[in-house]
């Protein structure tokens, strides 16, 4: 598992070092022209670092609050409403933010008819990441299923005292048998929750590092004064549904501060990258818009995805929402009120 998050995090670190080079170009299409004030500009962008920051961190905290606040840990029924509600949020990013960016950036005038206008480049990309996803979904849960049980029947084998074994045999088996089962369970849903936190943060990184530099290298204060509070609460919606996985994976206290902050620091991040290349980005050139519309694209495919067959479908087969008719009503409306606040925002972002 170390080695997993030494390669995730591997990962972020080439994304944030590569996208704002990739994304410097002249550029070629006309703009139209529009209000611009560094100094005022440079004062929004301050206030939304600040913002966006607490209320990120606010956000992942509360469902890893579970430990001191009782009523939202994973054994109470709360905490399945505010996951369902986390998780319209996450589904609404990739349908209604993410997804329609992607479209706009890979079908701009700016770019050549050819090839971008002789292929939906936009809905291949986002379809490929999903599948891509589901992929490295199974292959890594099946990889760390199969370590961790040869390491649990190693530790077995060499446990095992072979005349007490023999005195026993009836009583001893059996039990073991079922508590072993019963241990096997429970940990290869502790490992898919592990696989399934890291993952969607991946995915929300990938988005939340596009928009920070978008906003940092924007110097029109029309454009920037209502994206604060939009990507605010953006923001902090996103952080409780990926607390919210964090907080069933079990992480130990290290690791989850290092993916809370990870997620925390990401598009304030953004916003330092694009307020240090404010003069040479251009977010209308041809390469940016490659760049952010196939990454745009590729992280709908991973929030979709995982909205749907990690986070809703998990839950709302879960017996005990399966068992409940309130708990049932009360996660399909919190899944509502999730991606419906999610889409009112992107009136503003």
């Amino acid at each position: 598992m170390r080695k997993n998050q030494s390669f995730f995090v591997f990962c972020i670190f080439i994304f944030l070092t590569v996208l704002p080079t990739l994304a410097v170009a002249e550029c070629t299409c006309d703009e139209e022209d529009e209000e611009r004030d560094k100094g005022k500009a440079l004062k929004y962008k301050i206030a939304a670092f600040v913002s966006i920051l607490i209320a990120s961190a606010i956000g992942v905290c509360i469902p890893l609050l579970g430990k001191v606040v009782t009523v939202l840990s994973p054994e109470k029924n709360i905490f399945f409403i505010i996951k369902s509600f986390a998780a319209g949020v996450i589904l609404a990013t990739g349908f209604i933010h993410v997804l329609p960016d992607a479209f706009e950036n890979l079908t701009s005038p700016c770019l050549n008819d050819h090839p971008w206008g002789d292929f939906p480049f936009t809905g291949f990309v986002a379809m490929c990441t999903a599948m891509g996803t589901l992929m490295v979904d199974t292959y890594a849960t099946a990889y760390f299923q199969h370590r961790h049980f040869k390491n649990v029947h190693e530790a077995d084998d060499l446990e095992r005292d072979p005349c007490h074994a023999m005195e026993h045999v009836n009583v001893h088996t059996h039990g073991h048998t079922h508590a072993h089962a019963h241990v096997s369970s429970d940990t290869s849903e502790l490992l898919r929750h592990r696989v399934i936190s890291q993952v969607l943060e991946l995915g929300i990184v990938v988005h939340s590092v596009i928009i920070g530099i978008s906003l940092g290298a924007s110097e029109s204060p029309k454009t920037i004064r209502p994206l604060v509070t939009a990507l605010t609460f953006h923001q902090f919606f996103e952080g409780m549904g990926l607390g919210s996985t964090i907080t069933q994976a079990k992480f130990k206290k290290v690791s989850a501060t290092i993916m809370g902050l990870f997620f925390a620091l990401t598009t304030p991040v953004g916003i330092g990258i694009g307020i240090g290349i404010t003069n040479v980005y251009d977010e209308s050139s041809p390469t940016a818009l490659i760049v952010e519309g196939v990454f745009n694209a590729a992280s709908a495919g991973i929030l979709i995805y995982m909205a749907l067959v990690d986070l809703l479908a998990a839950d709302f087969m879960n017996p005990r929402i399966q068992k409940s008719g309130g708990l049932r009503l009360g996660c399909n409306i919190a899944l509502l009120m999730g991606s419906g606040c999610m889409s009112l925002l992107a009136k503003w972002a």
